[in-house]
């Protein structure tokens, strides 16, 4: 059966998994472990993703992520090829890494935040790399000691997190750790990596109760977690972006039209937005260039920084700045 899509839109909460080939070690030593966490400190800031939990183990990793303007897909896919480059060339190495692509479930925030935060920080635990909730908060390569105020990390939001827990930090702190205690003991949790009907609807249990109810047929999904309500939102979203790509793709429209359609608004020639003449209208043409680029084409930051000649942070302000111009002025492409 041929895999699905990925479904990867703006500000939505991904629990992702990396795995290593044939169940092979991704992280050899702390030289490894430490780059990982160091280009996470640069992507999730350039890409502006949220990272809420993470964990690395030693032949798989979890990440608890919402993604960024670009979506989900531009962090991961710079994360893991830059990573792999490097541990080939440090260990001389060939091949691949990574058990074929990474697996994103998304996940809805009110119902599951909570539980895959714990389930995330507990998998050394369950893993037997440490003992016990103390030698978890001193473990490096987690998140947990992050949360409870042990450890700083810049790229963390531990914030959002502990607001689930409390008002403030000191008491929230307090109910996260008591959360997470009471989890030590539950071991594996399938419905919240596993697949299909039981991940959708949160376990076989969720699922007997709506038959048993008769509330008729019950909406699943193998990358969504959430309740049916919220599959079928996804689903949805998915399908209008799904069909909105190729409408435009079947009008025509590409960079070079957005560039003229944007350089029109601003009553400049197309090809100053690919300029470096530092003056206000090809500023603005430029943001609202990136912003349609990518909202409406889906072309990665990545790529648009290249042909822009900028970083990624540079077109990631230029598409904020886009979508206020397009929300103040009323600009649609098609229009």
């Amino acid at each position: 059966m041929p895999r699905q899509s990925r479904i990867d839109s703006p500000g939505v909460l991904h629990h992702v998994i990396i795995r290593g080939i044939e169940r092979k070690k991704i992280f050899w030593d702390l030289t490894d472990q430490q780059d990982f966490v160091d280009r996470l400190s640069v992507l999730i800031p350039e890409t502006q993703t949220r990272c809420y939990a993470w964990v690395l183990m030693s032949n798989h990793a979890h990440f608890l992520f919402r993604s960024g303007p670009s979506g989900i897909s531009t962090l991961m896919r710079r994360l893991l090829t830059g990573y792999a480059v490097s541990f080939n060339r440090r260990h001389r190495r060939f091949g691949q890494l990574f058990q074929n692509r990474y697996k994103s479930i998304i996940c809805q925030e009110d119902v599951y935040l909570k539980e895959l935060v714990r389930y995330i920080h507990l998998n050394p635990i369950r893993a037997k790399m440490v003992g016990d909730l103390n030698a978890l908060g001193q473990y490096a390569f987690c998140g947990h000691g992050v949360l409870l105020g042990k450890r700083q990390q810049a790229w963390q939001d531990d914030a959002h997190v502990l607001k689930y827990f409390g008002d403030e930090f000191k008491s929230a702190r307090k109910q996260y750790l008591a959360y997470v205690e009471s989890g030590v003991d539950q071991g594996r949790r399938p419905e919240l990596v596993g697949g299909g009907l039981i991940r959708s609807f949160g376990g076989w249990g969720e699922v007997k109760k709506q038959r048993e109810s008769k509330m008729g047929r019950i909406k699943g999904d193998q990358r969504i977690l959430g309740d049916s309500g919220f599959v079928e939102s996804m689903l949805s979203q998915a399908k209008q972006s799904y069909e909105r790509k190729y409408e435009l793709k079947a009008k025509g429209i590409d960079l070079n039209y957005i560039a003229a359609k944007a350089g029109k608004v601003f009553g400049i020639d197309h090809r100053e937005i690919f300029s470096k003449r530092r003056i206000r209208e090809r500023a603005d043409a430029r943001g609202l260039f990136c912003y349609w680029a990518s909202h409406e084409l889906n072309i990665p930051l990545s790529d648009l920084a290249r042909r822009l000649n900028m970083t990624p942070s540079g077109v990631s302000y230029a598409v904020r700045r886009g979508e206020g111009i397009a929300r103040k002025k009323g600009c649609e492409l098609l229009k």
